[in-house]
């Protein structure tokens, strides 16, 4: 259970509150007006934000003040934060150690985990020589090789078109099922959050609310949600 304790978030004239708790394997669109602060509540469950009062915690842990690598935590961003100098392969590697320095059977760890995203043989090529399909491919095989229990996604596949991103969302969802993950997605598409299934969090007026089933939540929205969704 991820639960998010009275947490405040605050930046200036920002200020964001959450009370709630997450499933164990739940799958969530985190969906809200741009600004609202979807990004800085996903900074801090991953620990590149820290709030202002409350806790984070995982399984009952409190990891409010766990540093982001040490946390049980994997995030995406939107640049997929992959290294133009290093290969796909030492790219993935990351998930295993900061170095990349791997043994015989991590290695063939990248390779499973390379094999399973769809990108079989392109181990050596570098991000620059990808499609933006590829690299996002590329890291959720470093997403996969971290093995964390928390999946964090800040709209890594905005840049991309209808198809590719529908393809990207099952990929995403069927690696997350395989693993048990939680995951936490941030997208402006009602369309995205069908296609992801699961629950529908809302982040508006300075609040986070809890998550819905999304069915129930886009056929009956709140008023804040209507509001949204225009």
């Amino acid at each position: 259970m991820l639960t998010l304790e009275r947490l405040v978030l605050a930046q200036g004239d920002f200020r964001l509150a959450a009370d709630l708790e997450v499933p164990t394997g739940a799958r969530v669109a985190v969906m809200g007006p741009s600004g609202a602060g979807k990004s800085t509540l996903l900074a801090a469950i991953g620990g590149f934000f820290a709030p202002e009062s409350g806790a984070i915690r995982w399984r009952g842990q409190d990891i409010t003040a766990v540093a982001p690598g040490q946390r049980p935590v994997s995030t995406i961003f939107q640049d997929n934060n992959l290294f133009p100098h290093l290969t796909v392969a030492q790219n993935a590697a990351l998930g295993i150690r900061p170095s990349g320095r791997l043994e015989g059977a991590e290695r063939a760890r990248v390779e499973d985990s390379l094999t399973r995203v769809g990108l079989a043989g392109m181990g050596a090529r570098r991000p620059g020589n990808l499609s933006g399909g590829q690299q996002s491919r590329a890291a959720l095989a470093r997403m996969l090789l971290q093995a964390r229990p928390v999946v964090l996604l800040d709209e890594p596949f905005a840049a991309l078109g209808p198809a590719l991103r529908a393809e990207m969302i099952a990929l995403v969802a069927a690696l997350c099922d395989d693993t048990g993950a939680t995951l936490l997605m941030v997208t402006h598409d009602p369309g995205d959050a069908a296609a992801l299934g699961g629950g529908l969090m809302l982040v508006a007026d300075g609040t986070v609310h809890a998550p819905r089933p999304v069915a129930e939540a886009l056929e009956h929205p709140t008023e804040a949600l209507r509001a949204y969704l225009g």
